[in-house]
């Protein structure tokens, strides 16, 4: 008897968590964004909303499809207690890597894998990065580009902005958006991945 799978629904739009699930050698049946309030609470600290905003779009998918295993990350840049959203525009870059410039900050990347049968687990990655000197030019030479935009922190780590990194411990693929180590561990207890 041949035993089908769950259906596997990733909970995020976002085409670098696509191509991060591909290195480990799967494709979601579909993408279903949660589309949940991302503010953050009052005195939130940044490792906490991180670990709540992923719970919260995996819970919110998984009532969309119930029986299906869904996966939801999300990413945080923190300076300190700060938490670095989005830059959604060129001054929201500058503003971002003016802060980040000469000094060492986390990036926590929260990942919740809701299974078929509903039972949620949640894992977090914290990677500490440092960032080189940056001089006016050169943020604003990064930040008249379009890399930084739409980016928690406003930078790309897989990108130009890599070449700033002085010093990086912990996942590269979680300040990309997705840890694939955690991801690894949690769809092979949720029977997507075999390996």
């Amino acid at each position: 008897m041949t035993v089908t799978p769950p259906r596997f629904i990733l909970a995020s739009a976002s085409p670098r968590r696509l191509d991060l699930l591909a290195r480990l050698g799967v494709v979601p049946d579909a993408v279903d964004p949660a589309e949940c309030d991302e503010t953050p609470r009052p005195q939130e600290a940044p490792l906490a909303y991180a670990r709540r905003i992923a719970a919260e779009k995996a819970a919110v998918v998984a009532a969309r499809h119930p029986g299906a295993v869904i996966l939801a990350a999300d990413t945080v840049v923190a300076a300190g207690r700060r938490i670095l959203g989005k830059a959604e525009t060129e001054a929201d870059v500058a503003a971002c890597l003016t802060l980040l410039s000469g000094r060492r900050h986390r990036v926590h990347s929260a990942v919740t894998v809701v299974d078929a049968t509903g039972q949620a687990r949640h894992r977090l990655s914290t990677t500490i990065l440092a960032f080189t000197r940056l001089s006016p030019a050169e943020i604003a030479a990064y930040a008249a580009g379009s890399e930084g935009l739409g980016k928690a922190g406003g930078y790309a780590v897989q990108g130009v902005a890599e070449a700033f990194v002085r010093t990086l411990m912990g996942s590269h693929s979680g300040v990309m958006g997705l840890p694939l180590f955690e991801t690894r561990a949690l769809l092979r207890a949720a029977g997507v991945l075999r390996l």
